[in-house]
C-alpha cells in the first residue's frame, strides 16, 4: 500500500502522542480504517524506534542506569511477583526489553564485583579462580547477555529471571522475540517472492549463491535474462518485509541499493508493507519500488513474441 507523505505524516503524528503498547496500536487500527494492518503495524514499530533512538543516551548514563537497578531492587524487594521492570520501562517511556537488559548488564557488573570476595573468604583457590573467570565474562560478553535474554532460565537469578521475561514478551517492537518474528516474517517473503519468480519462469540467482561465490553485497535475486517492469529494465530485486519511510528507505539506498545498482545495473524494490510514494524518485536512474510483485512483467521472449 502506497501512501503519499501527507497521509504518512499524519499517522506518524498520531503516534507521537501514544506509548508503544498493544492498546496503542488498536487505536491506531480505529483511527485509520482504510490502512491495511500490517501497513500500520510496520509505521508504528519504525516511529517507536526513532524515538528510543532519539532518547537512548539518557537513559545509558552511569546515573539513569544506578537510579533504574536500585528502583529495580527496591520494587522486588517489596513484591517480587509484581512486574516492576516492565513497569518501571513504561514509566520512563523507554523498550522493556532494553531496560532489561540495562538491569541484567547491572546486576552481572554487582556479582563480578560481590561474589569472588565471598568465595576467597570461604571457598578454596581453584573454585573462586573458576568462579571468577565464568562471571567476569557477563558483562563484558555481548553474546552471553544477549543469550540470557533469549532464554531467562539462564540468568542466575530466579526473580530477575521472571521480570526479564515479563519484559521481552510484553515488548512489541524489541527484544528477542520480536526479532524473531521479523527474521520469519523476512524469509517468508523471500520464500513468496522465490515462488513467484518460478511461476514467471524467470531463471535468477539467489543471495545465498551470490555469496558463496564471494560477492558481500547482494540482492535477494539477480535475474539471469532481465526483465521489464512498467518500461523499465530490471536486473535484479530486492523484498524488503516493512514499510519504505523516508528514513529507512536513504539508509537502505546509501547502504544497499546504489551498491548493487553499480555493480549489477537497474532493479526493483519490493516494500511488501507500503512506502511513501514520493519516494519512488529514481525510476530514470535505475531503482523501482512496488509494494506487491509487479503483473506486467515483459520478458525478453514475450517482447520477441510481439515482434
Amino acid at each position: 500500500m502506497k501512501l503519499s507523505k501527507a497521509q504518512y505524516d499524519e499517522i506518524a503524528q498520531f503516534l507521537g502522542h501514544v506509548q508503544p503498547t498493544r492498546q496503542s496500536l488498536r487505536k491506531l487500527k480505529e483511527k485509520f480504517p482504510s490502512q491495511s494492518q500490517s501497513t500500520l503495524l510496520s509505521i508504528f514499530s519504525q516511529e517507536y524506534q526513532k524515538q528510543i533512538k532519539r532518547t537512548h543516551a539518557k537513559h545509558h548514563t552511569a546515573e539513569a542506569i544506578e537510579t533504574y537497578y536500585q528502583r529495580y531492587l527496591n520494587g522486588v524487594m517489596k513484591n517480587a511477583a509484581a512486574p516492576v521492570l516492565l513497569e518501571l520501562a513504561n514509566e520512563v517511556d523507554f523498550a522493556p526489553s532494553l531496560m532489561a537488559r540495562i538491569v541484567l548488564e547491572r546486576f552481572l557488573q554487582e556479582k563480578e564485583q560481590t561474589i569472588p570476595v565471598t568465595w576467597l573468604a570461604f571457598g578454596n583457590e581453584i573454585q573462586c579462580t573458576w568462579l571468577r573467570s565464568q562471571i567476569i565474562k557477563f558483562p563484558s560478553s555481548k553474546t552471553l547477555i544477549n543469550s540470557m535474554l533469549r532464554d531467562p532460565s539462564q540468568i542466575p537469578d530466579g526473580v530477575l529471571a521472571t521480570q526479564v521475561y515479563q519484559c521481552t514478551v510484553n515488548d512489541c517492537c524489541y527484544g528477542p522475540l520480536v526479532d524473531c518474528i521479523k527474521h520469519a516474517i523476512g524469509h517468508e517473503h523471500e520464500v513468496l517472492l522465490r515462488e513467484m519468480l518460478l511461476e514467471k519462469n524467470l531463471s535468477f540467482i539467489a543471495e545465498d549463491q551470490l555469496r558463496a561465490k564471494g560477492y558481500d553485497k547482494t540482492p535477494d535475486f539477480i535475474l539471469e535474462v532481465p526483465v521489464a517492469v512498467e518500461g523499465h529494465i530490471i536486473h535484479w530485486i530486492e523484498s524488503k518485509a516493512s514499510f519504505g519511510d523516508e528514513s529507512s528507505h536513504q539508509a537502505y539506498l546509501q547502504d544497499q541499493f546504489w551498491s548493487y545498482w553499480n555493480r549489477f545495473g537497474p532493479g526493483l524494490v519490493i516494500y511488501w508493507y507500503g512506502f511513501i510514494e514520493e519516494l519512488d524518485c529514481h525510476r530514470e536512474r535505475g531503482i523501482l519500488l512496488k509494494d506487491c510483485f509487479p503483473t506486467d512483467i515483459v520478458t525478453l521472449r514475450h517482447s520477441m513474441a510481439q515482434h
